[in-house]
């Protein structure tokens, strides 16, 4: 399975950005697809996930009521809406692929990641 990220860029605190990640390949093999960022000096968080049954979505407690995942089976993509932007924010997304087993994820594939940028 291949992933590639696109949609970073450069955007002012109260923006929006909307990621998207395509999947190709055997994509039968996996049934869950997400989101991660790392900010620099930090740990790398899980944003957002999102399985092939749409339900339950995931996602960390600093982005809840801003962020959205959704995905797109006939385009093998998901997305992942980010409004009401702020600087912490900042990183690089990666988009993931794994298997959905309650209540955990699995990640086995990953793209080669999106910057992200909020500036004040």
């Amino acid at each position: 399975v291949q992933l590639v990220e696109s949609g970073g860029g450069l955007v002012q605190a109260g923006g929006s950005l909307r990621l998207s990640c395509a999947a190709s390949g055997i994509t039968s093999s996996i049934n869950a697809m997400g989101w991660y960022r790392q900010a620099p000096g930090k740990q790398r968080e899980l944003v957002a996930a999102i399985p092939s049954s749409g339900t339950p979505t995931t996602y960390a407690d600093s982005v809840k009521g801003r962020f959205t995942v959704s995905r797109d089976h006939a385009r093998n993509t998901i997305y992942l809406q980010m409004n009401n932007l702020k600087p912490e924010d900042t990183g690089v997304y990666t988009c993931r692929a794994g298997r959905w087993t309650s209540p955990s994820y699995q990640w086995f594939y990953w793209g080669p990641g999106t910057q992200v940028t909020v500036s004040s």
